[in-house]
């Protein structure tokens, strides 16, 4: 099973998210990879910001997301902060560039799920996992979502996929649990659309 965890992270908060998802699909026995969405935001916007230059530097040795990373995996969740309750443009961006993979049908059938982080609660998270939602609707794709399928869902609260306020601080160790639960649930759902298939 091959599960890729694709996100964009300004500051840090989805980028730990992503690499606990990471973890919570490598613990259910898929192969993971994780990568980056590439930076577009302007350098001076950038140095504004001494937390997005810091986090930049941190992540030098992280891959970025390529086409080759969505043809070759069986599942793929994708993080991303809010903008004005959508997904970041620096991910919108990256998917606008898929057509050819989704014309050729190399984005249907596949397992998708989502993450996100705000700053501040009711900050857009929801919509803006729905709005990922819209992006594998036209792929063809089967959305997983976490739901209320375990008992970490009813302490995290999310049940459209694992979100975090940023102004309460570094993701928590049940936000951090929550992302590793729904990763898991994405590869056992996976596992059983490959069992049900060779059938």
């Amino acid at each position: 099973m091959n599960v890729a965890v694709i996100y964009y992270s300004a500051t840090g908060t989805v980028h730990a998210l992503a690499q606990a998802a990471a973890e919570g699909a490598e613990k259910a026995g898929a192969h993971v990879r994780l990568r980056k969405i590439a930076e577009t935001a302007p350098p001076e916007a950038i140095s504004a910001n001494p937390a997005w230059a810091q986090h930049l530097l941190d992540t030098a040795d992280v891959a970025e997301a390529g086409h080759d990373d969505l043809a070759w995996a069986d599942a793929v969740l994708f993080g991303t902060p809010t903008r004005f309750g959508n997904p970041a443009g620096q991910l919108r961006q990256f998917i606008d560039t898929t057509g050819p993979l989704w014309y050729q049908g190399k984005l249907a059938d596949k397992v998708y799920s989502a993450f996100t982080a705000s700053s501040t609660a009711h900050g857009g998270q929801e919509s803006t996992l729905l709005a990922l939602g819209n992006t594998f609707y036209h792929w063809g794709g089967i959305i997983v979502p976490p739901g209320y399928t375990d008992p970490v869902q009813f302490q995290s609260g999310n049940p459209y996929g694992t979100s975090h306020v940023t102004g309460d601080g570094p993701p928590s160790e049940v936000t951090l649990q929550a992302a590793r639960y729904q990763a898991r649930r994405v590869v056992d759902t996976v596992a059983a659309l490959k069992a049900g298939r060779a059938a």
